[in-house]
């Protein structure tokens, strides 16, 4: 009998790499092994997984907006709709283990799956454990996180560490950096900075690079910058006619852009700190201030007390982050000593460790 293992959640990259990489992963010990992603329509996840190879099915779902609370008048009836959603696929498919990775799609199909008394997983990859992880972890098989002390979060029983896993086309990158440089038509004797605030972009360091984009030229450095598609077209209108500017709202192929950059502008999420560990590049992180518990500054601040990393506040971004972007290129034991620090935390394996684990016990 084939395995059949669905893979819930998405709606950012953060989610749905670490769970592309997981599905590979199981593939490799278990090549008749059947897989099916469960997302969220209209998110990224319905374009992402196709295109590595996996199908997908969407549900009509959506999360709670903390900013506008008229907008959640909709919100138990999506719910309640998903449920029924989650029962049809679920009678086609027949899983033998659901798989969370994050996002608000897993949360019914995790639910669903523990009603049934199918073996569930969870992936939390941050230091501050989502609201529905909590309440899944208590019926759940086993919780991989992706740091330790997680037991205020989760059964200490059935917690593993894995670490966050991380694209296997960085974990295991060959590329070289004029390869990478030619990639980006950039020039291979500037230094260059690659600046990306995650898969949907983040609005403060967009504002603040486009605002220093002459200084930064000034100072030798050239830029690859992942803008996220709300603010491409503006970006796109400030970059006219500058040579030393790659820009577009995604990059496809990350391993290039870690390849080319001298130094890295970034948020703070977990699996962009894991991909940073991976590649051992200099970076100053902007934490998105308003994800939960404020767990990106805690990502962040795992490195700065290691000397691995530099950090600038969001609402201090705009003063400071282009300056330290400057001052950091201009010390270069502070990068040595950045990359040397940074490169002891890399963990290069949790997608196989996590997909050990599962077929282990499914």
């Amino acid at each position: 009998m084939k395995k059949r293992v669905i893979i819930a959640g998405g709606g950012t990259g953060g989610h749905i790499f670490p769970a592309i990489a997981i599905a590979n992963s199981l593939r490799k010990i278990d090549q008749e092994i059947e897989i099916l992603f469960v997302g969220a329509k209209g998110k990224m996840e319905m374009e992402k997984v196709p295109q590595a190879g996996y199908q997908i099915e969407g549900l009509d779902i959506a999360g709670f907006n903390r900013s506008s609370l008229t907008k959640n008048v909709g919100l138990p009836f999506k719910l309640i709709k998903s449920f029924f959603q989650v029962r049809s696929i679920f009678k086609k498919f027949k899983p033998d283990a659901v798989i969370g990775v994050g996002g608000y799609s897993s949360f019914p199909v995790l639910r669903y799956a523990q009603a049934k008394r199918i073996k569930t997983f969870i992936h939390e990859s941050n230091s501050f454990a989502g609201k529905s992880n909590i309440m899944l972890g208590k019926k759940a098989t086993r919780i991989f996180t992706g740091t330790d002390g997680m037991e205020k979060f989760f059964p200490a029983n059935k917690i593993l560490v894995t670490g966050n896993p991380v694209r296997s086309a960085i974990a295991h990158a060959s590329v070289s950096r004029s390869e990478a440089i030619k990639h980006f038509s950039l020039n291979e004797n500037k230094k260059t900075l690659l600046v990306v605030g995650g898969s949907l972009g983040a609005k403060t360091i967009n504002e603040s690079i486009d605002a220093g984009l002459d200084k930064l030229n000034e100072a030798g450095l050239q830029l690859i910058w992942q803008t996220g598609k709300p603010y491409y077209e503006t970006a796109k209108a400030s970059v006219v006619g500058r040579s030393d500017v790659w820009m577009n709202d995604f990059i496809p192929q990350m391993e290039y852009a870690y390849a080319a950059a001298d130094l890295v502008v970034a948020r703070s999420g977990a699996i962009t700190v894991a991909e940073l560990c991976a590649v051992k590049k200099p970076v100053v992180f902007v934490p998105y201030p308003f994800a939960a518990e404020d767990h990106q500054t805690v990502n962040a601040m795992q490195l700065i007390n290691k000397n691995a990393a530099w950090m600038i506040k969001d609402n201090e971004a705009k003063q400071k982050l282009v300056d330290s972007v400057i001052e950091l290129l201009q010390n270069e034991s502070a990068q040595e000593k950045m990359k040397m620090n940074i490169a002891t935390m890399a963990v290069t394996n949790a997608d196989e460790r996590i997909a050990d684990e599962i077929m282990k016990l499914i």
